[in-house]
């Protein structure tokens, strides 16, 4: 089995898992046995297309979230759940090809032809294995019911009544109008296609043995985990709907989840907490080394060698293309390389076309921290940019704000962080740890407040591990039950 990526196929998940992962951590073959399968020649095939889109796609996605994810007991974990669910699938014959993702964003998806992806960001916000097993049905039914297809057919549809449109249509308002609704006829297209999909899955769920309910937690565990990064209200503090949005809201979800749950009349079903825990004791939480740390308001780059802090108020997110900052006003960064020459012109960089906007009588060359550097100001489409570009050794790096309402607090939020830059020491490089998610048992005495004091290194540590291990704001951890904590050992 590669780490990572493994191929679970129906036939030898329902016959051989107790064997494949051994004694009582596998599930029992005589609890998974279905009924006989049809003849062999009536055994329904997976269509090739199918298969070539995904392997066609699967290496972008690889590329896109920070490759796979190496941990045999998280892939315990997710073979468990699937091996129950294939057999209670709409379609037990199909053959799943489970990947985990590199990446620490909460975030799972499915391509036609069994490809189903979690990320391991997703696999440490869990908190049992029905949970988990939630998740992977409802990328199941995305796959039973060609939802894919169905979206590329209709988005091919969309761009040939646009395309006519913009050719037929002379009245700009007139084409606005028709654009408009064929986008929202789209959008909503795929709002169904979730809202099937977590039903669907629901009902796979319970028919696996597993708590219905799981999916109704997990969204609420999604939402306030959103919420505690953004330090936002779970809610967002929006009246309404994005309906241009490929997703319902989550209040729309999670209802309409409770409500499939309570029709399923089954009772609570398996949930597997200490189980799961166990397989999840380890895990990598947060960014990998490869990418550079976030610790609060500070980046960290031990294999470059740089730092930086964002101001108060600003929420720091690690992605494979650049570190991005957003604060409740509105304004936003993006850190990333800047495509300089070795001893290139800073100021040439700035000035050569690729600003919209630029202010030429603000284009000026500073030190920041004994390095050389530029800055910039900008404005278009109705957004103001400050821009800066660092040189560090043989590398150049940029810093990029905008907002649509500039202002004292504006310009002292990119001047603030942009003097930050710095190069980090040997010893300061050495001692940057990734950090891991570790399973302790409560003890008589302990509160949520006790034990978030071990992870102090986080933003917000009560909140994130009230959040972590699906605790409500007045909710206190047993003794002697497991929780999960952030730890760098």
């Amino acid at each position: 089995m590669t780490a990572g990526v493994f191929a679970l196929l129906a036939a030898l998940a329902l016959a051989g898992c107790a064997d494949t992962l051994g004694g009582d951590e596998g599930v029992r073959a005589s609890a998974l046995a279905p009924t006989p399968p049809p003849p062999a020649a009536e055994t329904p095939k997976v269509d090739p297309a199918e298969v070539a889109i995904a392997e066609r796609e699967h290496p972008k996605i690889l590329a896109a979230f920070g490759g796979t994810y190496e941990d045999r007991d998280a892939e315990i974990a997710i073979a468990r759940a699937v091996g129950r669910l294939v057999t209670a699938s709409d379609e037990p014959w199909r053959n799943y090809r489970v990947t985990i993702l590199n990446s620490p964003a909460v975030n799972a998806f499915a391509l036609p032809g069994g490809y189903v992806y979690v990320t391991r960001g997703l696999l440490a916000l869990a908190n049992d294995t029905s949970e988990v097993a939630a998740v992977i049905a409802h990328e199941m039914a995305h796959v039973t019911a060609r939802h894919a297809f169905s979206r590329a057919e209709r988005a091919q549809a969309a761009a040939i009544a646009n395309r006519a449109v913009q050719n037929v249509v002379d009245n700009p308002d007139q084409q606005k109008t028709v654009l408009a609704n064929t986008q929202l006829s789209l959008a909503r297209f795929s709002q169904e296609q979730e809202l099937q999909a977590d039903a669907m899955g629901i009902r796979t769920l319970e028919r696996a043995g597993f708590d219905p309910y799981a999916a109704a937690r997990f969204l609420t565990s999604m939402a306030r985990y959103a919420a505690w990064k953004t330090a936002v209200p779970a809610d967002g503090g929006k009246d309404g709907t994005d309906f241009l949005s490929s997703h319902p809201s989550t209040p729309e979800r999670i209802s309409q989840a409770v409500a499939a749950a309570a029709a399923a009349g089954t009772g609570p079903g398996d949930r597997d907490r200490d189980g799961y825990l166990t397989h999840v004791d380890g895990l990598m939480f947060g960014d990998d080394p490869v990418e550079g740390y976030v610790r609060g308001r500070e980046f960290l780059h031990a294999k470059l060698g740089l730092a930086f802090t964002v101001p108060a108020g600003f929420q720091l997110e690690n992605t494979a293309r650049a570190v991005l900052a957003t604060d409740p006003s509105g304004t936003a960064m993006r850190f990333d390389g800047a495509d300089v020459p070795r001893g290139g012109d800073l100021v040439g960089y700035l000035t050569a076309g690729w600003i919209n906007g630029l202010d030429q009588a603000s284009v000026r060359t500073l030190s920041i921290n004994g390095l050389p550097a530029a800055v910039a100001s900008a404005a278009a489409r109705g957004y103001h940019y400050r821009i800066a570009v660092i040189r560090f050794g043989d590398q150049t790096y940029r810093f990029l704000f905008a907002s649509k309402v500039p202002g004292p607090a504006f310009d002292k939020a990119f001047l603030d962080t942009v003097a930050s830059f710095r190069a980090l020491p040997p010893g300061e490089q050495a001692g940057l740890r990734p950090l891991h998610i570790r399973v302790v048992t409560v003890q008589p005495g302990d509160t949520v407040e006790t034990i978030a004091r071990r992870m102090s290194m986080m933003d917000r540590p009560v909140d994130l591990f009230r959040v972590l291990n699906g605790l409500g704001p007045a909710d206190q951890p047993t003794p002697g039950s497991k929780v999960k904590i952030v730890s760098e050992t």
